[in-house]
């Protein structure tokens, strides 16, 4: 048996490969629930009731698939460029501590306007996080896995120091958090009584940007050619250099962005356990997209309905929503499998 690359991969294999893929895992994963004692069938309804079955359960996966949607952009677009950005944990951290510095009162300005601002500046901050390992990575041939990873570490135990010295609110009691952001720069809701809010849609927005530019720009298209053969992209006259510096803008921004969008528009200020590992579910989300900008959308919904539903299964049927990280991680090593099958086929001697 040897593998053999496949001259063209058609279109309903493209798109059979990411369903394959999660459908295997929840049938790997029926098995642990009934070794806990659960009815599969049961448990994998209450799951699904839980993620989509009723408003509240809607608005909670759509909120809890905003950041996702962002932070799998960022790794989406970076990967795309072979940059391997494990650091978006980190640069959502960031993104969202320069949220609050500029949006709890700095400055005054209009919520049309105020709200672009702080984005900006979240973004900004995001960036810049990644711009440094990138910069590593083209002057120095530094690992960026090492550097972005290590970064994570290094960026929350900033944010620790500033929400227990400058940063940190004067009215809070017990748990360190930041001062909250101005209403003129908190997101609106999109739902009354649920904690949906514009964060959605600017993330969708984000992923149909990000697919034009990867598709329809040159840029997108200089992207596309590092990724392939960063030697044949710069023997063509490709700044090689110069755009993965880009990408590392891009794509840090877009988890910048994600930090912002929870404390605008789901917080509302900044505590050490905003974040549930977003960063690296942008990982997942962006493999289960295999780099796609758009499925990236889909993914997240995937992702986020697994552990909003996770947790109403786990009280009707009593399996521990630990099950959730199972099934994105077996979601995750299927679809690794999947893309090597899509890439190339079997062939029995």
């Amino acid at each position: 048996m040897r593998l053999e690359a496949r001259t063209a991969v058609p279109l309903w294999l493209t798109l059979a490969a990411p369903a394959g893929a999660v459908l295997t895992a929840f049938v790997l994963c029926a098995g642990l629930i009934a070794w806990s004692g659960a009815p599969v069938l049961e448990a994998y309804g209450r799951l699904l009731a839980g993620a989509f079955g009723s408003r509240f359960a809607l608005t909670e996966t759509l909120t809890r698939a905003t950041p996702l949607i962002l932070t799998g952009l960022a790794a989406a677009v970076a990967f795309r460029a072979k940059l391997w950005n494990i650091g978006g944990e980190g640069q959502l951290y960031l993104g969202a501590l320069a949220a609050v510095a500029v949006g709890s009162g700095v400055i005054s300005l209009p919520a049309p306007l105020l709200i672009p601002v702080v984005m900006l500046v979240a973004m900004a901050a995001g960036g810049l996080l990644l711009l440094g390992p990138a910069f590593l990575k083209t002057r120095l041939g530094v690992d960026e896995v090492v550097t972005t990873l290590l970064l994570n570490f290094i960026v929350l135990l900033f944010v620790s120091m500033m929400l227990e010295g400058p940063m940190k609110d004067p009215m809070a009691m017990g748990w360190p958090q930041s001062a909250p952001v101005v209403s003129d720069a908190e997101l609106p809701r999109l739902v009354p009584r649920t904690r949906l809010h514009l964060g959605l849609v600017i993330a969708v927005l984000a992923a149909v940007a990000v697919w034009v530019i990867k598709s329809r720009t040159v840029f997108g298209y200089e992207i596309r050619s590092v990724g392939s053969n960063p030697r044949a992209a710069a023997f063509a006259g490709v700044p090689v250099n110069w755009v993965v510096l880009r990408v590392a803008l891009l794509s840090g921004g877009l988890a910048g962005l994600a930090g912002a969008s929870e404390v605008m528009g789901r917080t509302g200020y900044l505590t050490l356990d905003m974040s549930p590992g977003y960063g690296y579910g942008g990982i997942v989300i962006a493999m289960l997209a295999q780099l796609n900008p758009l499925g990236c959308i889909a993914a997240a919904l995937l992702v986020a309905g697994v552990f909003v539903g996770a947790d109403a299964m786990s009280r009707a049927v009593a399996v521990p929503n630990y099950i959730a990280d199972v099934l994105v991680a077996a979601s995750l090593l299927c679809m690794l499998v999947g893309m090597l099958l899509v890439r190339y086929r079997l062939r029995w001697r």
